[in-house]
């Protein structure tokens, strides 16, 4: 799982449930995080669904997909934490000579 996916199932996992919150709340572009739903969710890792059209239509607004994280997502997200913990646990890189 690459860095900016774990962020995007991080933002997820904390409440933000929405395509333009999350690019606002992670600060990667849409061109990142819209493919990085798409694959959470055929991974399994997140579930969407989309708002009432009604609701949407009252607000004047374009319809939102809401996302959920599943069982499956919580544990692949504490997995990449993990994995970040090790990496900065690593000591720093020595300068070239």
């Amino acid at each position: 799982m690459t860095l900016a996916t774990a962020l995007v199932l991080q933002a997820i996992a904390r409440g933000h449930r929405y395509g333009f919150e999350i690019v606002d709340v992670t600060g990667y572009p849409t061109g990142t995080v819209y493919p990085a739903l798409r694959r959470l969710e055929h991974e399994g890792c997140l579930h969407s669904r989309w708002e009432a059209e009604r609701r949407a239509f009252n607000e004047a607004r374009p319809q939102r997909r809401y996302y959920e994280i599943t069982a499956a997502g919580t544990r692949a997200l504490g997995e990449a934490m993990e994995r970040l913990h090790l990496l900065h646990a690593l000591p720093a890189p020595r300068p070239a000579k």
